[in-house]
Parts: structure tokens; sequence; C-alpha cells
């Protein structure tokens, strides 16, 4: 579960060159592995008309070692991170829950894929991400300050913090690239060498 204020989602992103000397870092600082490596499907929902997309809101369900329902609403800075309200609970059936969604009237739009390990650090949240197209890490917590500190005490350079999601990062590939495939997914990035730097997003582990 996401730590949260209340229902205010904090975190902050970064692009990561290393992922093996990244997670060395964390095992240096005594964080403690709450989930091993494991593999996300999410299927991303709107409404036929796009109203979730257009007031920057998000419908998903996940499935990895179990299955979720979460609701994003929009984002707004926060000490230099993204806060947003999410509201997120499990549920015991995926296929269940998918008919449920799309009987309340929403579609699924979007599939995308990561592997993903997380940490606990201080009473943060720590995941490390591995993407069709690169590897990051997120930090999620309460306040901004101790996630600003984490990540400087992983040698992260605060100034490379990204300030969107992994979706609009796709869309900015897709428009570099040329990319006509609509889902996420590791079998469509197969063969296929993209360079986040040409599209603006550098690496932040020194």
């Amino acid at each position: 579960m996401v730590t949260q204020v209340g229902d205010k989602e904090l975190e902050v992103k970064f692009h990561i060159s290393s992922l093996p000397e990244l997670e060395r870092r964390l095992v240096e600082t005594g964080a403690t592995l709450l989930h091993p490596r494991t593999h996300e499907f999410n299927l991303r929902f709107d409404s036929p008309n796009g109203a979730l997309g257009q007031a920057h809101c998000m419908l998903r369900l996940r499935r990895d070692n179990s299955s979720h329902m979460t609701f994003k609403g929009p984002s707004t800075t926060l000490g230099g991170v993204l806060a947003r309200q999410e509201i997120e609970f499990d549920v015991s059936n995926f296929t269940q829950a998918q008919k449920l969604i799309e009987a309340l009237g929403f579609g699924s739009k979007f599939m995308y894929e990561k592997h993903r390990t997380t940490y606990a650090m201080d009473g943060l949240k720590v995941t490390l991400d591995e993407m069709p197209y690169g590897n990051f890490i997120e930090i999620e917590g309460t306040e901004p300050e101790p996630i600003q500190a984490a990540a400087q005490q992983l040698g992260l350079d605060w100034e490379q913090r990204l300030p969107e999601t992994y979706i609009s990062i796709f869309r900015r590939l897709k428009d570099l690239y040329g990319l006509r495939f609509m889902d996420l997914s590791f079998e469509n990035f197969k063969g296929i060498e993209v360079s986040l730097q040409r599209a603006g997003i550098q690496p932040a582990d020194k």
C-alpha cells in the first residue's frame, strides 16, 4: 500500500543508469527489502469520452502478487515532490474486478507493465522500477523533506527529478521515435533501442 497523507500520495521519480549500483546503495543505508523483484501488469480505464484523462485522473487495475484497484486524482507540487490523491485497495479477483469496472461504463484504454523491487528506508517506500524503456527509482513518503533527504543519501541529483508519469514518458518516446504500438509492454519494445537522454531525461545517479 502506498504511504499517504490522508489519501494524498507524495512521491518523486528519477531515471537511473545503474540499477545494481543504486540497489547496493540502498542496502548500505540499511533499507529493508519489502518485496523482491515482481512483474506488474496494469490496465488503465477511462469513460468513452475520456473524461478521467481530461480531468488528469486515473483509474487502474494492477496485478502483481495480488490484485489492486487504484484511483489517482490530479497532481500538484508540494516541496518539490508530486502530491496527488490516491485511493487504493486490494481486490480478490482481477477478472471480476475488470468486469465490474467495465459494467460501470469504463473501458480498458491502455496496458503497461514493469518489474518492481520494493524497499523500506527510514519510513519511506522506495521502489526500483524496470520499465520497457529504462530504469527508475521512486521515493514515497508523508512529507517532502525526508524524501529529498533520502534522494541525497542515495547520491541522486535532485534537479533531475521527473515531474511526470511513466505513461507520459512513453507518449514522448512514441512521438520522438514514431512508435505506432499502443501498449507499454516489454514485447513491444523488444529489439527497439530508445534514448531517454534524447527525450531530455537525464540519469540522476552520480
